[in-house]
C-alpha cells in the first residue's frame, strides 16, 4: 500500500462531487475550512451542480461529467487531496474508467464515506491508502478545529494516525488482532463483491455502516458474506452506526449482526463511532490496525506501517 505525499500549506485541494447533488453552501463551507488549514480549495466544474437520471436518481451530473472533474483533480499534480463533497449514489458509474495506473503513480488523498465507499474501493486497487470520514457538512456544521476535522488534518499532513479508545458495549466480543483494515458503506461494498474492486476479504479488519437498510436487507447481505466464506475467516469486525432503518430500532439491528458472527472468534466490536452520526471518526483505508476488545474498552489504534497483502 501507498501512502500518499503529505500535504505542506499552500498545496491545492480538490472538492468534487462523484455522486449526489451537494448544497452549494456546503461546498462553500468546506472551502472557508480548507483555506483556514492553509490550503488551496479547488471547486471541480460540476461540483455544485443538480443532474436527474431516469426521473428518480438526484446526481450532480451525468457520469461523464463526474469523471471528467474526477480525473481532473487526478491529472493536476499539484492537487494533493481531493474531498468529496457528500455521498447519495453514483460513485459506482466512474470506477471501470478511473485510471488506476494514474493514481498509483501520482497517489492522492482520498476523504468521503458512504457512497464514496466505491472510490476508496479504487484507491484500494491501486494500493493507495485513503480516508473514510465526514464531507463538506460536516466541514461546514463544524469548526476546522472539530476533533473528526482535526484528526483528519493530523492524517494528511502527516503529524500522526489517531487511537480510538471507545467505551464496551453489551454485545462486544474480545480479543486482540491486527491486520488491514477495510471497510465502509455494507450496501455499496457488497454491490463490489467478485469484481476487481472488491475490498471485503478474509484476514481483514472490517468495519461497516449504513443507512436506511432494514434489518432482513443487512442480514441478506451477512449472508453473502458467510456463504462466499469471508465473514467467518474477518481478523475482526467493528460494526459502526446503522441508522434511519424502519422504526430505528438499533437494537435488533445489533442484536441481529451479533447472531451472524456469533459462530466465529475474532474480537467484535460494536456501536463504534462510523456512519451517518455527528460523530463519525476517520479511519485510514488499508492501513494497519490492531483492535482490542476487553470488558474496559474498545481500542483501535492505526499506522503507517503497512503488512503486505
Amino acid at each position: 500500500m501507498i501512502i500518499p505525499p503529505f500535504l505542506k500549506p499552500g498545496d491545492k485541494f480538490a472538492i468534487i462531487s462523484p455522486s449526489g447533488t451537494v448544497l452549494p453552501e456546503r461546498v462553500d463551507g468546506a472551502v472557508r475550512a480548507i483555506e483556514k488549514w492553509g490550503f488551496v480549495p479547488m471547486v471541480s466544474e460540476h461540483c455544485k451542480g443538480e443532474y436527474h437520471a431516469y426521473n428518480v436518481i438526484t446526481h450532480s451530473a451525468p457520469p461523464h461529467h463526474r469523471l471528467e472533474d474526477l480525473q481532473w483533480a487526478l491529472n493536476d499534480p499539484q492537487v494533493r487531496a481531493i474531498l468529496c463533497s457528500r455521498g447519495g449514489y453514483g460513485a459506482v458509474h466512474l470506477l471501470e474508467n478511473i485510471d488506476i495506473d494514474q493514481l498509483a503513480r501520482d497517489p492522492k488523498w482520498l476523504i468521503g464515506f458512504s457512497d464514496i465507499s466505491a472510490l476508496h474501493a479504487a484507491w484500494h486497487r491501486a494500493g493507495v491508502v485513503s480516508i473514510h470520514s465526514p464531507m463538506a457538512k460536516h466541514l461546514t456544521l463544524y469548526d476546522s478545529d472539530n476533533e473528526t476535522n482535526r484528526i483528519n488534518y493530523n492524517i494528511f499532513t502527516g503529524k500522526g494516525l489517531p487511537t480510538y479508545v471507545e467505551p464496551p458495549h453489551r454485545l462486544n466480543r474480545n480479543g486482540i488482532a491486527t491486520a488491514t483494515i477495510t471497510g465502509g458503506n455494507l450496501a455499496v461494498l457488497m454491490s463490489l463483491l467478485a469484481t476487481p474492486f472488491n475490498i471485503i476479504k478474509p484476514g481483514n479488519i472490517l468495519f461497516i455502516e449504513d443507512v436506511a437498510e432494514q434489518v432482513y436487507q443487512v442480514q441478506r447481505l451477512l449472508y453473502h458474506l458467510r456463504l462466499a466464506d469471508i465473514l467467518p475467516h474477518l481478523a475482526g469486525l467493528i460494526v459502526g452506526q446503522f441508522t434511519k432503518h424502519r422504526g430505528d430500532d438499533t437494537s435488533a439491528m445489533l442484536d441481529m449482526i451479533h447472531d451472524m458472527v456469533a459462530p466465529y472468534n475474532y474480537p467484535v466490536a460494536f456501536n463504534f463511532p462510523i456512519g451517518h452520526v455527528p460523530r463519525n471518526v476517520p479511519i485510514v483505508e488499508g492501513t494497519t490496525a490492531t483492535l482490542e476488545v476487553s470488558d474496559t474498552n474498545v481500542k483501535l489504534t492505526m499506522n503507517f506501517v503497512i503488512v503486505n497483502e
